[in-house]
């Protein structure tokens, strides 16, 4: 009886998955499978530490339409009806509001030691006529692509290095929500549209890009060639 129990025993010990020893790190795996959700996490925490929402809610169209010189010939006069107003008026009456910044839905693409994020965002924009209680709503959406690398320097060190962040001008649109605009209007809003699709992208850029870029030069090199999984 005692060889049979011995080879009982020593089937079952090599049958235990137990009698593996454990395996170091056990998360270190996942982890790296998953590395492009860690970097857009990032990402999104450091728009939303710095408030990127606020910062866009805060820009001021109208001036900026003025010092680019998008505004619309005649715009500018149509809206004071003759009247002589302060300007910070006229920017009161054109305001951006209900921002949603997708940080959920940022898309990350990689090709070797080049990586890009994705980021769509979208929201309101009222304006108020003047002289009136009359608010046109229009709604802005745009995805803006940010692009990042590892670069060797002259002593081999790998340093971050930021390259294009733009909005993707296809990804750009501006529609007006308000069905009842009055027909002397109407060539004014579609012109307005026309110009605010072209300043806002840059105005977006503006606030949204160097939050980016601060965010990842935060980042430890280290930290970053494991995530981007480059640089061996």
């Amino acid at each position: 009886m005692y060889p049979l129990w011995s080879l009982l025993i020593l089937l079952g010990l090599l049958a235990l998955p137990s009698a593996l020893p454990p395996q170091p790190w056990p998360s270190l795996a996942a982890a790296h499978t998953d590395s492009k959700s860690t970097l857009a996490r990032i990402i999104a925490q450091g728009l939303m530490k710095h408030n990127a929402e606020g910062r866009i809610q805060n820009l001021h169209l109208l001036s900026s339409l003025n010092t680019s010189g998008q505004a619309v010939p005649g715009m500018m006069s149509w809206l004071m009806n003759g009247l002589k107003l302060q300007q910070q008026q006229l920017e009161s009456s054109l305001n951006i509001t209900n921002i949603h910044l997708d940080y959920g839905g940022i898309q990350m693409s990689s090709h070797q030691e080049w990586l890009s994020a994705n980021i769509s965002l979208d929201f309101d924009i009222e304006l108020r006529m003047p002289f009136s209680n009359k608010i046109v709503r229009m709604h802005a959406y745009m995805s803006l692509v940010v692009e990042f690398w590892l670069e060797k320097d002259e002593f081999g060190r790998r340093d971050l290095v930021m390259g294009k962040c733009h909005a993707e001008p296809r990804s750009v649109h501006l529609m007006v929500l308000t069905e009842s605009i009055p027909p002397n209007i109407k060539h004014f809003l579609r012109n307005l549209r026309e110009n605010l699709e072209q300043v806002i992208p840059h105005l977006v850029e503006s606030q949204v890009c160097p939050l980016i870029s601060e965010t990842l030069r935060q980042l430890d090199v280290k930290l970053l060639k494991s995530l981007m999984g480059c640089c061996q």
